[in-house]
């Protein structure tokens, strides 16, 4: 029996930093997609240009009766927010989900505004320097 609690307290200690990593780096994701909502909201495509990889997508299946699947690079989205097409309306975030994966996550996020409400999926990419950047918005309006 000791021998059993000393090994899972082993098991415990070993695993525990990969635990912690995974927590930080959740809490990480959900602060971009907290600083990714506001400065949308807001307008502010100096602060996204810095959160947005540079290869940033948006994916718009079949979305403003398009019946074609539309992308939008990094610079035509900030072109838009700059242009205030997009963004610019206080929306209630809530984040559904969070999947860690290495390097790579992926957050189901429910935006609601008085205007629009769409649930998307925003994919993140870990930099060398250990910060997530946002590498795709694929949303979908409700």
């Amino acid at each position: 029996m000791k021998k059993k609690v000393i090994t899972m307290v082993l098991a415990t200690i070993a695993f525990a930093p990969a635990w912690a990593q995974s927590s930080d780096d959740e809490r990480a994701v959900k602060e971009a997609v907290s600083h990714f909502a506001q400065s949308a909201d807001r307008q502010d495509a100096g602060a996204l240009d810095k959160l947005l990889d540079a290869n940033f997508r948006v994916i718009m299946n079949r979305l403003f009766g398009s019946t074609e699947v539309n992308v939008l690079t990094k610079d035509e989205y900030l072109e838009k927010i700059r242009a205030k097409e997009f963004g610019g309306e206080t929306r209630k975030v809530r984040i559904e989900d969070v999947t860690i994966i290495g390097n790579t996550a992926c957050a189901k996020v429910a935006f609601r505004g008085s205007q629009t409400s769409f649930t998307s999926f925003l994919q993140f990419v870990k930099t060398e320097d250990a910060h997530w950047r946002l590498v795709s918005d694929m949303p979908t309006l409700m």
